[in-house]
């Protein structure tokens, strides 16, 4: 089988981490089978559909990394093809005028629902043999109606829920065209999926509703039927659907907050999804491994610490240099002055280890870029007339030392015994003055960092 799966988002919002998990399965599994990646735009909702929105959804999957092989397509763009389709459907008899307005439809639910009747439209319009069709209204345009059937079942496999059937007693004549022409969403996806010759259908289960309409549908063209796999909700950490509250925001606000591209493919791909207790892989490897056996029937969970988890470890793993690329315009912003400091990406690769996101190794990399400005009352207590002697004689033998941070640190150890004193009273009035601050990484390679000229400049000022 040639596998084409697609990403068929509404550009009604920005992309969300719900729709951005659907678009990485959808594209792994069409890399893990040499496939193809549809991108298709489901852009008929015309009140609600933007081009922020569309913009939105572009944007997300260029920083995701989730590449299409055929599309964008836009479905208002193919106009002209659905209509030809409800006109080939009319002809056929699968599809009827409807002159019923909205009013007499609510009309009838309305009668329904007080018998205790499930709500539907009841085939006032709906040719039948022998039966007699009320007089066309005038001035009506009317809707155009796909002619389900009455009898019967809709039953397919789900790839990911297993088998699913829904009577075709549960669904009424569906509503394709509306008075003006325009196309209604269900009709348009099923008529894409036939054109677009999508062979998976992998989405979220807010959808499972819709699949046996489009099965329908697809029938009556005569079309290959795609396979179904409907992905669990992703739920907030107490366990209700997730939202803005949980965090549920554009993938966008990742980058923005420091999360690196790989770290969040790698985060998604484990939401639903599992390849025995891998927790953190490449791409190429969750390509190669992926498949839909083992998605999640139970809805995943967001965790936030989890996701910093992972990122740490990307950060971790990732070149300083490359890192140095995208933490810098964030110390800019910061006020950071890097003329005559020290190598960006050598500081970053001292003071990473324990940051979560870009956003926390740019501030705490900040220390090596900015003027010192230690608290009064901190240097009263660590800078005594005890330590200065030490400091002195640091400072002086600072000329004259390696510039390494083994040399740097059995050079403190002579200072130490020489002034008989432990490290904490040398190294904070060090870490004072030399960063404005008590906490930083080990001292000895903090100084090696600042370099010779820096690191003397500073003490001067306080030993004068």
């Amino acid at each position: 089988m040639i596998v084409r799966t697609r990403f068929a988002p509404s550009p009604t919002g920005y992309l969300h981490l719900g729709g951005a998990r659907t678009a990485l399965f959808a594209w792994a599994y069409a890399r893990h089978f040499g496939g193809t990646f549809i991108l298709r735009i489901e852009d008929t909702d015309l009140e609600r559909s933007t081009p922020q929105a569309v913009q939105a959804i572009l944007d997300g999957m260029a920083w995701l990394g989730l590449q299409h092989d055929e599309g964008p397509f836009y479905q208002m763009q193919r106009m002209d093809r659905y209509r030809e389709v409800v006109g080939q459907m009319l002809a056929s008899g699968s599809a009827y005028h409807c002159y019923s307005s909205p009013a007499e439809v609510e009309a009838m639910r309305e009668r329904q629902r007080a018998a205790g009747d499930k709500p539907r439209y009841d085939g006032t319009w709906r040719p039948e043999p022998g039966k007699s069709l009320p007089p066309v209204p005038p001035d009506r345009k009317p809707v155009v109606r796909f002619r389900n059937p009455v009898d019967g079942e809709v039953t397919w496999n789900d790839l990911v829920k297993g088998q699913i059937t829904i009577s075709n007693r549960e669904m009424d004549d569906l509503v394709i065209a509306r008075p003006d022409g325009t196309p209604t969403y269900n009709f348009c996806v099923a008529v894409d999926d036939w054109d677009m010759q999508i062979s998976h259908v992998i989405r979220g289960d807010d959808h499972v509703n819709n699949t046996p309409r489009q099965i329908n549908i697809l029938y009556a063209l005569g079309a290959t039927l795609p396979e179904y796999g409907h992905l669990p909700m992703i739920l907030g950490t107490d366990g209700e659907k997730l939202s803005k509250r949980h965090g549920a925001v554009s993938v966008m606000d990742y980058p923005a907050q420091g999360f690196l591209q790989e770290a969040m493919l790698n985060y998604l791909a484990r939401l639903g999804w599992s390849h025995g207790d891998e927790e953190i892989f490449s791409m190429a490897q969750f390509i190669a491994w992926f498949d839909l056996d083992h998605l999640s029937k139970s809805p995943a969970q967001f965790n936030p610490e989890k996701l910093a988890w992972v990122n740490n470890h990307y950060i971790k793993q990732a070149d300083d240099v490359h890192l140095a690329e995208l933490v810098r315009p964030l110390m800019v912003q910061e006020g950071a002055q890097f003329d005559g400091a020290p190598d960006l990406a050598l500081a970053i690769g001292l003071m990473k280890e324990r940051a979560n996101t870009l956003n926390e190794v740019a501030a705490a990399t900040m220390l090596f870029y900015r003027q010192p400005q230690p608290d009064a009352a901190l240097l009263a207590q660590h800078l005594t007339d005890v330590i200065k002697p030490a400091l002195a004689d640091f400072a002086a033998r600072c000329g004259s030392v390696v510039y390494d941070k083994a040399s740097i640190g059995a050079m403190l150890k002579e200072v130490l015994a020489a002034h008989q004193l432990k490290m904490p009273q040398l190294a904070m009035p060090l870490r004072l003055i030399l960063t404005g601050q008590l906490q930083t990484p080990a001292i000895d390679a903090v100084i090696a960092l600042f370099g010779q000229s820096l690191v003397r400049q500073r003490l001067a000022a306080y030993l004068d």
